[in-house]
This record gives structure tokens, sequence and C-alpha cells, in this order.
């Protein structure tokens, strides 16, 4: 039995042997199979490392190859550039102001910062700082993988990277500035020390605002703003409640725009991001656990300093008048090293460049040189306050403004202005920014010289001035009449700045040019008067368009300037903070006008102030100061539509001095206004004089240039004598007592229509008022005279009564 037994035991062993065999067999070609795809995949994952590094770090190289690495000193330079307070300055170097900033900063050592401070600002931050080289990689990674997938945070960037950005390039989330941004944070860390890193980043990070809702950079700022003390002197609660700040300063900060402290509710944020800030230095081990648990229970609302006041802008007219010119100036010379045409800029564009212009102003430590001369500023300043009330007439709501202009004549240097009566009432720039209908002190710049210029016209040509109406209807008067019913001289048109005379023969200017817009075309946009549809229209010789005062004045400094225009400028030059000059004024001077045509205008310009029938202003200066009687004035007057506007604008040989005022809102003023203008400007000339009499070029004279042809003419016609045929009669005008100034040409011969404007009724009308016709020969030979008596007649007649006002 046994032996049976054991040979079938035996039998099923030798049956079952095999089998173990093949799952043996199995089981160890499984094993080697996956040792093999083990080992095959090791290998395809290392050869795959092997790849994705190489293709990373080749990657890495393209994107930084036009990257040149700085050196220690232009990284010193960039990471601590931070906003340096420029100023401006008068003519003479004196200091007009420093240049406000939108942020408040102010840079401190490292040995006055809290070490607190220090510790809360690496632990939340950067808990590795001490220990990496500028970079994490493993967080570049995630930020880098974050920012390709758009999943998780694209946080992790060291304090040195952050500082980077800050300084050096922007925020924008692109592989090639991260790669730069990496290289760069290297470098910073090969050249710095961690405490100096740190404490450059503490210097130039935001923070928020402080309790007058200024926005505020630096710790010491935030402390000052927050807490009322040193950044050396904060509390743990302190220091840790700044550390949060720069993740986002707004959010955290407890105060308003205004330096109101915040509600309970929106005070949180900080509050809760201060305890965040404790808890990651505890983490770190920065602080005890006892020091945490302090200061987070710590009532750190108690510390926050009270809202004060911000500080009131103390700066008026001149701060903003030179930093607006300034902005101007920056702006146009980095339009130009753009390569840029301005012309070619749409409103957007020029807005970018105007603000990049302010920013680098507040922020680079310029000094903006300025033309205003102190002494000369500062007494006019205190003459409108003196002498503003002699404006004021009581018709309109308010005090009537004035706009005042002292400019060189020689180069259009601003040695002077006045914005406004009071700049805490109105801060609109009256002088400089402000337009208004610019009245009759336009006849000089936009009709009389051109027409002058173009030989149209002598000194003593004749202009009709009968009852007219513009060519589409509406009657055109002077300001007290409908004409005068004669034909009066050039000369005496403007002595009293007559209408409807400038009317006539800017409508024959036109016409002879064939241009609607000739003066502005030829004249006036050469002295930069703004484009502006109005010079084409019938009423532009009125004075009907805008314009500044400042470019009013320009005008007439180009004729006071032998025709030569000089814009007018208040910028001499710009320096950066190491002295070297970005900006130097250059004189560009434009010939609008010849020179013969600028000395008649000067001569005629004489006469309206000599004449004193718009404006007693000679007369008023001379009586303040015998002194100013010595000056040789020339000017103009202009008053607008119900005496909306007044103006007066006079020049010596070396400077011109202007004076606008009406009320901010165009309402009418006084129909004396003109004369209140006048006693003003005059006691605003007496107070320059006072302190800079050299300005005004006593003894000196306008002469008439050398090529003005003096033209020997009748006092009649206005053209030189001689006989002439017309419809049939022959005329001869024999008086030649009147000497008539040309800039070309010289005056023609006398004919029947000698004038510009009138009617063939009104030609006849004066023919036949002053010419003794021959009744001998009425139809063939009809030879004319005037005779003494009817000249002393036609004087008579050019006169209107004594009670009736100008047109100014």
């Amino acid at each position: 039995m046994d032996n049976q037994d054991n040979s079938q035991s035996t039998t099923q062993q030798s049956h079952k042997a095999p089998e173990k065999k093949k799952i043996f067999l199995i089981i160890n070609v499984v094993i080697r199979v996956m040792q093999s795809l083990f080992i095959f995949l090791a290998v395809m994952l290392l050869l795959g490392g092997a790849l994705g590094v190489g293709v990373g770090v080749g990657y890495f190289a393209y994107l930084v190859h036009d990257t040149q690495p700085p050196t220690k000193e232009e990284l010193q330079k960039q990471i601590t550039d931070i906003a340096e307070v420029s100023q401006m300055t008068y003519a003479d170097g004196t200091n007009i102001a420093k240049i406000k900033s939108d942020l408040i900063r102010t840079r401190v050592d490292s040995n006055q910062i809290s070490p607190l401070l220090k510790k809360a600002i690496i632990s939340t931050e950067d808990e590795y700082f001490e220990e990496h080289k500028g970079v994490v990689p493993k967080a570049v990674v995630r930020a880098l993988i974050s920012e390709a997938t758009g999943i998780g945070s694209s946080g992790g960037s060291t304090l040195t990277q952050q500082l980077v950005k800050q300084q050096i390039l922007t925020d924008e989330t692109t592989f090639k500035r991260k790669a730069n941004e990496i290289l760069l944070a290297y470098r910073i860390e090969k050249f710095f020390s961690k405490d100096e890193i740190v404490t450059t980043y503490l210097n130039v990070s935001p923070f928020g605002r402080n309790n007058k809702g200024e926005n505020i950079a630096g710790v010491e700022e935030a402390a000052k703003g927050l807490f009322g003390k040193s950044a050396n002197d904060l509390t743990l609660p302190q220091a840790a409640f700044i550390a949060g700040l720069p993740q986002s300063p707004i959010v955290y900060t407890p105060y308003t725009n205004t330096g109101e402290l915040k509600s309970d509710e929106n005070l949180a944020y900080g509050m809760k991001r201060k305890d965040f800030v404790l808890f990651s230095m505890y983490r770190e081990k920065a602080i005890t656990k006892k020091e945490y648990e302090e200061a987070k229970k710590y009532d750190l609302k108690q510390d926050f300093q009270p809202q004060q006041a911000s500080n009131q802008n103390t700066e008026g007219y001149l701060y903003y008048a030179v930093l607006d010119e300034a902005v101007k100036t920056v702006m146009d010379i980095n339009i130009e090293k753009a390569g840029v045409k301005k012309a070619d800029l749409d409103d957007l564009g020029l807005e970018q460049y105007e603000e990049q212009a302010r920013k680098e102003i507040q922020s680079r430590g310029y000094t903006i040189h300025s033309t205003i001369d102190k002494t000369v500023y500062d007494t006019m300043q205190n003459a409108v306050a003196t002498y503003g009330y002699m404006l004021d007439d009581g018709y309109g709501t308010g005090m009537v403004e004035t706009g005042n202009v002292l400019m060189d004549n020689k180069t259009g240097r601003i040695i002077g202005f006045i914005g406004g009566r009071d700049y805490n009432v109105s801060q609109s720039n009256h002088a400089l920014n402000t337009v208004r209908q610019v009245g009759s002190t336009i006849k000089p710049i936009s009709v009389y010289g051109p027409a002058i210029d173009q030989g149209m016209i002598g000194s003593e040509s004749r202009l009709a001035n009968y009852p007219t109406s513009y060519e589409g209807g509406g009657e055109l008067t002077n300001a007290t009449n409908s004409g005068t019913n004669t034909f009066d001289t050039v000369r005496y048109a403007l002595e009293w700045s007559y209408n409807i005379p400038v009317y006539h023969l800017n409508e024959a200017m036109k016409k002879q040019m064939g241009d609607d817009n000739f003066s502005y075309n030829n004249y006036l946009s050469k002295m930069n008067y703004p484009a502006d549809p109005g010079w084409a229209y019938q009423s532009a010789p009125l004075g009907s368009v805008e314009t500044t005062v400042l470019t009013q004045t320009n005008g007439f400094q180009t004729l006071a300037n032998g025709g030569k225009y000089q814009k007018g400028y208040m910028i001499d030059k710009i320096t950066d903070s190491k002295g070297d000059v970005i900006y130097q004024h250059q004189d560009a001077p434009v010939q609008v006008y010849s020179e013969a045509t600028a000395s008649i205008m000067n001569d005629l310009m004489r006469s309206v102030l000599d004449s004193k029938i718009t404006t007693q202003y000679k007369s008023l200066v001379s009586g303040l100061n015998p002194d100013l009687a010595n000056v040789d004035w020339v000017g103009k007057t202009g008053t607008t539509s119900f005496y909306k506007d007044a103006w007066l604008v006079v020049s010596t040989p070396t400077v011109t001095l202007s004076s606008w005022a009406g009320y901010d809102i165009p309402v009418a003023m006084s129909p004396n206004s003109g004369d209140h203008n006048s006693t003003y400007l005059a006691n605003l000339t007496n107070a320059i004089y006072s302190v800079r009499p050299d300005l005004f070029g006593v003894g000196q004279k306008f002469t008439l240039s050398k090529d003005v042809i003096k033209s020997k003419v009748s006092s009649f016609t206005g053209e030189r004598p001689g006989t002439f045929t017309y419809n049939g009669g022959t005329y001869t005008v024999s008086d030649s007592g009147t000497e008539s100034l040309y800039a070309k040409n010289g005056a023609p011969k006398s004919q029947y229509k000698f004038g510009y404007g009138g009617t063939d009724a009104n030609y006849n009308a004066y023919w036949g008022r002053y010419i003794t016709t021959n009744p001998t020969t009425p139809s063939s030979s009809n030879t004319t005279t005037p005779s003494s008596s009817e000249k002393k007649d036609e004087k008579k007649e050019n006169t209107t009564p004594s009670s009736s006002k100008p047109n100014n």
C-alpha cells in the first residue's frame, strides 16, 4: 500500500514539476520584461530630461541673447534710481519752487530701518532670501507653468526679482521678460549684499497712502505717514503692517485718498494681511510664539495717525506756467528722439507723450531755468493786487479779470506776466491760456500790416467810410456811427479804429490776392496764431477770432522787432541732475513783414497813442512818471461787442506790454472799460519801470527803415498829383502837401476811384463836394482842383462829434 501510494505520489510530483517550471518561467519572463521596460523608460526619461534641459537652456539663451549684462555701476544706478525732485528757477538762478510729484518718497540708509521690518518683509515675501542666489528654481518653474496653463498661482518671485521688476523691467507676463528678470536677478546677487538688496527694496517699494491722502513709497514715508515715527522706531505689529502693504498697497493701506481712516470693514483687509505677516515671521522663527500672539492681539488701529489736511498747493500761475512749458519742451524732445512726426500723432499718442514728459520732469531731478525776472514778476503781482480794482465796474458778477505779458522784442523772452487777479479765485491763466476775441488790436496785424507789405496802401491812402452792409446782408457799423460819409486816410482810420474802412481794405486785399484767407496763410500763421476758419470771415478784421494775450503780444513784438517774429518763450534751458544741458532755447526768427512795413506800422501806431482818441494811456503814464514821457510809445486798443473785452497793447523799441480785461464768463462791462484798462496798465507800467527802468529803452526811437518810400501825395486822393481822364472828362489834382509812407512801389498817380471800398455814388458825392468844376466845358474838359477852403471842410467832415466814442 505504501509502495503504491509512493508510486502515485511520485507520479503526481513528476506531473507537477513541469507546471511549476512553467509558472516560474512565466514569472521570470514577466520580471525580465518589466525590468527591460523600466530600464527603457528610465533611459527615455533621462534622455528626455536631458533633451528638455538642453531645449530649456537653449530657449533661455535665445530669450536673453540681446540683453547686454549690465555692469555693477549700471545696476547700482538702475536699482537705486528713484524719483528725484526737480526744480524751477528764475532767470537769475534763484529758486521758484520744487516740482511736486504724485509720489512722496524719502530714502534712508540700512541702519535707519528697523531689523523687525527687514525680518517681516523677508519672512513674508521671500523665505529663502538668505539661501538663494537671486532665484528659486522650483518657484520659477511653478510660475512658468502657471503662466503657460493658467492653473495655479504665478507667484514665487524673490525680493531680488521683485526689485528687478520695479526698477528695471515691467510687469508684463512674457517669457522673454521673465528670462531677463532671472538673468538680472542673478547679476544683482553677484554684485550686492543681501542687506543692500533688502534695503533698496524697502526704499523703492510703494506703500499706499499716508494720513494726508498722498501716495507714498519707501518705508520711511510709510512709518511717518501711518504711525508718525521713523522706520527705525517701529514696533512689531507696526512693522508687520507695513511689510504687508507692498503686495497690494491701495487695498491694504488704512487711508482713503483724502487721508481719512477707512471704515472697519475696509480696514480689516490690511489687518488680516498684518496677521499673515506675523504668522510668517513666527513660522520662519524670526519671532517667538509669545511675541507672535501678543502682536496679533494688539489693537493696532489706535496707532494710526489721525487725518491731516494735505499740503495746500501754494503754487500759482508761475509754477504751472513754467511746468506746462517744460512739459511741452520735453515732450517735443522725446517725439523727435522717437523719430516720429508730431503732426502724425493722434490725440491718444500726444497724451501719452505728454504724460511721459510730465513724469520725466517730476522724477529726474531736472532744473528748469526760466526766463522770468524775479524782481519784475514780483512787482507785477504786487501791482495787480494794488491796482486791479481800477478794472472793476460793477456791471458783472465778481471782479474784472486781467492778463498781462511783458516780452523782450529782440528775443521773444517772456520777462514777466500776470495770470489773473487772484489765483485762489480763478486758476485760469488769462495771460497764457485763456482765449478771447481780440477786437481791434488785430487790425495792424491782420489787415493794415499785410496791405502795406503788399504795396496796396501807404500811410495816407484813403478808405471808404460810408454806410455799408456785409455782402451777405446786415449793416456794418463803427462803434458809435454808421460811417463818417467820406474817404478817411489809413492813419486817421487807425487812430479812430474805424471798422468800415478796415473791412473794405480787407475785402479788397482778399480779392486782389485771390485768397479769402490771405492774411492768415501769409502772415498770421507765421506768428503761430491759431488756425481758425474765422480768419476768412468778413468780420475777421474787426477782431471776432479768439486767441491768447501771449499770442497777441507776440504779434506786436513782431512789428516792434522790424517785422521779425521771435516766438515767445519762458524756458531758457533744462539741465539734468548732473548739470548737463538737455535743452537749450535757440532763436528761430521768422521775417513776417518787411522791415519797411514794420517801421510804417509803428509810425502809425505812434499816432494812435499820440492822438489820445481811443486811449489816454500816454498822458496817464507820463503823469505818473515824467521819465516815461521820454519813452517812444506805440500801440493799439481794442474792444469787442457789448464791451465784453478790453485790450491795450503797447510797445517801446525794446519791450512789448499787453493788457486784456474782462469777466471770466464773457458778459458786458462798462462802456468805459477801455479807459479803466488804460489807467490800470499805466500804473502797472510805472510799477515795472520803478524796479527795472532799463527795460523800456528810454531815449531810443522807432525810426523809419531806409527802404521806406516817402511819396508826396494829394491830401484829397492820397495819391500822387496829376491829370487823368474819367468817363469822358479830364481831371487835375495838383496839391501835394502830404507825405505818404510806402513799403514798396510808392504812391500811384491820382485816379477817380482812388480808395478802397465805396460805391459810384460815394465817389460822385466826394468829388462833387470838394472839386470845383469848370462850367465852360462840362462834357469834355473837366479840370478839377480842390481849393484851400475845401481842404478845411474835408478835415471838418472827417471829425465826428466830440461826444461820440471811437471804435477801440
